[in-house]
């Protein structure tokens, strides 16, 4: 075997997808009979799965390579991911093995079974997909909540995102491929991720919405990542219903409460509508969990659009926010086209907004206490089970718990989540 008594170390930066890819890697290298760890650690082979979604993001991918270097100065390195498709050179001249970009990662395996000699070593980034889906490997699955990636790349070009410019256009996965994988799955939990999985659409025109009924009777607990507007529809929205254990939690992007900069955005939806597509959620998913991403101080916000930001929060019953500030990313419209505003303000904005969200998560969390829920057990720390609820409740239950779905009765709040005993 290429790889049999050699050490290889794949460490990911980034979003879930990348992880998911990572994870694919990860089982290709073992199948050419490397042992592999997900830490920066002593090592024959480094394989970096880089993220630009952010310019701190690019600075802690171009770090990761000199901690490999300095964990050994003599291992092959092979960078890949968001950051490398968008500046390969920055991290060649670092005097990595190969680089790759984000739309190839399957060529990591290739020239890892090739044996790593020098004469394959290089910068090969850039490669078109076109609108045809890679399929890799399928990772290990995890026994506590597994990830199933089922679509790459966006369409949406938004105007402060630099992802389109490197993941490429929607590409999506063939429904019969992801379905066996979903229903496969032996983890307690299943999330169904990819880049804009709100685009999902093969080739024989099947979307998301089919993709749910095909795994309705799957034995794992469906969840699903991130959403768009678009998504929300009635026909939809009774799909997600028929599935046997699906989790009502709908991570459903805002960026703005403001009109006006979901314009300057190009985001193709308005307050009202979001809001809308909101209460249709709950009038089919009453207790439903609705989270979100908020972008706070971006260039055309003034004080007014923050305030429908700030107002949004409770009138939409977010059960979580995650709220940042703009970062502007060269190549991006908004980068062109207007001026940041001060960093005191943004900070002052995020503070303020991150304050609505966790009263308002607690108004959300309130609503559960003395009500029974579904926890899936993940970890035992200090004398607490911790997992999530089904509609993502971070849920603590004194002592220790078998890892598999277990129902309990609500006390209190309780740290980040709520206190729990098991229901006899």
């Amino acid at each position: 075997m290429t790889g049999a008594g050699m050490r290889a170390v794949v460490f990911t930066l980034g979003c879930k997808v990348n992880d998911v890819e990572s994870g694919s890697l990860i089982r290709g290298l073992e199948e050419l009979g490397y042992s592999v760890s997900r830490e920066i650690e002593p090592a024959d082979l480094y394989v970096l799965n880089t993220c630009a979604v952010t310019a701190e993001a690019e600075r802690k991918s171009r770090q990761a390579v000199g901690k490999m270097q300095k964990c050994n100065p003599f291992a092959k390195i092979i960078v890949c991911g968001c950051a490398s498709e968008k500046t390969p050179k920055s991290f060649f001249d670092k005097g990595v093995y190969a680089v790759f970009g984000a739309k190839d990662k399957n060529s990591v395996l290739q020239i890892a079974e090739m044996g790593l000699k020098d004469e394959y070593g290089g910068v090969f980034t850039g490669v078109d997909c076109g609108r045809n889906y890679e399929e890799m490997l399928r990772p290990e699955c995890l026994k506590t909540r597994n990830f199933v990636k089922i679509q790459d790349g966006c369409d949406r070009f938004c105007s402060y995102c630099i992802i389109p410019y490197l993941r490429g256009r929607n590409r999506s996965r063939d429904m019969d491929s992801a379905v066996a994988e979903i229903m496969q799955s032996t983890a307690q939990e299943t999330v169904v991720t990819g880049i804009d999985i709100s685009a999902y659409k093969d080739v024989k025109g099947r979307d998301l919405a089919d993709l749910l009924v095909a795994v309705k009777d799957a034995p794992t607990r469906i969840r699903l990542g991130s959403i768009e507007v678009s998504l929300i529809t009635q026909r939809f929205l009774e799909c997600a219903s028929s599935v046997k254990n699906f989790a009502p939690q709908f991570h459903l992007s805002l960026q703005s409460g403001s009109n006006t900069v979901l314009k300057s955005m190009n985001r193709h939806y308005t307050r009202e509508e979001y809001l809308e597509k909101c209460q249709m959620i709950y009038n089919v998913f009453p207790d439903a969990g609705i989270t979100t991403d908020i972008i706070v101080g971006f260039p055309t916000e003034t004080e007014e659009d923050f305030m429908r930001s700030l107002s949004i929060v409770k009138e939409a019953g977010f059960s979580q926010i995650h709220a940042f500030p703009y970062s502007p990313r060269e190549g991006t419209n908004a980068y062109k086209k207007y001026k940041e505003i001060p960093a005191s303000v943004k900070k002052d904005r995020v503070d303020r907004i991150l304050k609505a969200g966790a009263e308002q998560k607690q108004a959300y969390l309130n609503k559960f206490i003395s009500q029974t829920l579904e926890v899936v057990p993940e970890f035992y720390i200090d004398g607490f089970t911790e997992g999530y609820s089904e509609n993502y409740i971070r849920v603590y239950v004194e002592g220790k718990i078998e890892k598999k779905p277990t129902r309990v009765r609500v006390e209190r709040l309780f740290k980040d989540g709520v206190l729990a005993v098991r229901e006899e």
